[in-house]
Formats: structure tokens, sequence, C-alpha cells
């Protein structure tokens, strides 16, 4: 896996060579992006969350969209400068939009190295916004802390819920708040079929081992944190909005 030029993409930390666990994953996961059609061309990307309405994922990217400008509007409501880490910010969509905020500075976070090359690649030209190749045991990250964490449909890939959440506090500054977008929760009964499902998807794409990187968290393991639904798509409002399927947003605090 080579690394970038660092004269031309100024914004992205390479610590070093992919753990050997790391670049297996990523040779799988974008196997079968690929196959979801969920890679997307520097022009798409620079233009997301807006997509061809043609395109196969245009309803997620809708839901993706309303998810976004309810954080962005929230994150806006602070009025003070803000640091955030985005864990898990793939082709960076995400994080170049909050770091269009006043006073905001982004740090994009993720093992994935050919989505994130092009995130750094795509938005090298902004001066808020700088990627860094690794988790939350990379050395890019050093001391810092931050003002907002945020998981945007990224939750799913960490097996624990509660020891993912354990170590981000650590990168939480004291009135800090972590944020838990687009993911879905299940009740305890639900997860032995939804696992099951999962297992079936990635085996009609040929790729069932898949699975084992996919992981169905319970509501109840929010309970061990002091946390807030910012946004429940089960409430009475949000089903007045029909055709919508929207996921929860829930805010975590120390």
């Amino acid at each position: 896996m080579s690394l970038p030029d660092s004269s031309i993409l100024t914004n992205i930390h390479v610590p070093g060579p992919c753990r050997p666990l790391d670049a297996l994953f990523e040779k799988k996961y974008i196997t079968t992006r690929s196959l979801e059609n969920r890679l997307y061309s520097d022009e798409e990307v620079m233009k997301l969350p807006q997509i061809a309405h043609s395109h196969t994922h245009y309803k997620e990217w809708q839901m993706r969209r309303r998810s976004a400008r309810r954080l962005i509007g929230y994150l806006k409501g602070k009025r003070r400068p803000l640091e955030v880490l985005e864990i898990g910010c793939g082709n960076g969509w995400l994080s170049h939009h909050i770091a269009e905020i006043p006073d905001t500075q982004v740090t994009g976070l993720d093992i994935n190295f050919t989505e994130l090359q092009q995130a750094a690649r795509v938005f090298n030209d902004d001066p808020n916004l700088a990627f860094i190749h690794g988790d939350l045991r990379s050395p890019g990250l050093g001391g810092r802390q931050f003002d907002i964490i945020l998981f945007a449909a990224t939750m799913e890939y960490f097996p624990s819920l509660k020891k993912i959440v354990h170590r981000s506090l650590m990168y939480l500054k004291p009135e800090g708040e972590m944020h838990i977008m687009d993911t879905r929760f299940y009740r305890q009964s639900e997860i032995p079929t939804a696992r099951m499902r999962t297992l079936a998807y990635y085996t009609s794409l040929g790729y069932p081992e898949m699975a084992d990187y996919y992981f169905h968290h319970s509501s109840r393991d929010l309970r061990s944190f002091h946390h807030v639904v910012l946004h429940n798509p089960n409430s009475f409002a949000a089903r007045l909005l029909r055709g919508r399927a929207d996921l929860p947003w829930i805010r975590i605090t120390n």
C-alpha cells in the first residue's frame, strides 16, 4: 500500500505502514464497497450528500443529508470555537461540511487508507480540515482532546460499544460531547436475527467473512453512559414524516 506524496496532500498524517489486520480488513472492505456501488468518484465526493436521483443509494443519502443538516445546525448553535474528531471519516464528506462552520477545526480519523487518501485529495485546500490514518491508538492524536467526537454510520464496525466509547471519552474535553449518528440499535432479542441477515447479505456478495467485521449493538449498551437521544426516529413527530427511514442521534457526555 503506497503512501501519499506529502508535497501534494498536505492535510494527511500517515504514522507508518498499516498493521496486517488493518490491511486485510481494508482489502475486503473496499472490495465489498465496490460491489455495493459505494465507492464514489472525486467529483461525487465533493458534492455529497447530494447525489443523482438515479443512484442506487439515493434514499440513503437523503437520510444522511437530513442527519448532517441536524448536526451542523446543532454545532453552529454552540457559537464558539470547536475542535471536532470524526472517527471513521471515510471519504471525508461530513468532516468537510463540519469544517465549513466558522472557527471549527476538524480531524478525520480512519484505518481505511484508500478512502482516507481520497478525502485528503478532494479536500486538500481546506485549512480547517486534516486527516490521520489510524485509530485511537495513533500517535498522530498525541494527547489531544476535542470538544466533539463523532461516530457517523461507523459504530457498527466496533465489536464493543462500551469499550470504544470508554476509550473515546479519554479524548473528550471535560465539557465535551460524543455524538453517535446513523447507526441502528437493536433490542437484545433482535440481535441474533440481525446477525443472520448480515451473514446472508455478505454471503450473497461472495464475502461471508465480512460479517465478522460488522456488529449489532443493543440500546441497552448505552445505559452505562450519560446519554440523551437528540433525534428519535420512532417518536410520534418522526413517524408523521412518512417514507423516511432515519436512524437515531445520540449524545454522550462525561
